[in-house]
């Protein structure tokens, strides 16, 4: 008598799924990982990229200092206490 995988068949029925289970259950994880690690990646403060555009030379001081105010004039009341 013969036990194990070939059992019948239901041996590598038993194991496909196992695997299967396996698969699917590393593929949630590196998802769920990689959505945490983009949520704390957010776009940032507009004034922080601002100021960094400006560190780096892509926009002219007085280009910077409009945006700037601009900012400051149309801040949302619910972005700040």
């Amino acid at each position: 008598m013969m036990y194990g995988w070939h059992d019948g068949g239901w041996g590598i029925f038993w194991m496909i799924v196992s695997w299967g289970v396996i698969a699917a259950l590393v593929w949630i994880a590196l998802r769920a990982l990689s959505r945490n690690d983009d949520r704390r990646e957010g776009p940032g403060d507009p004034k922080d990229i601002l100021a960094e555009r400006f560190a780096k030379g892509e926009i002219e001081p007085q280009e910077y200092h409009e945006r700037l105010r601009l900012l400051e004039e149309h801040r949302s009341p619910t972005s700040h206490p």
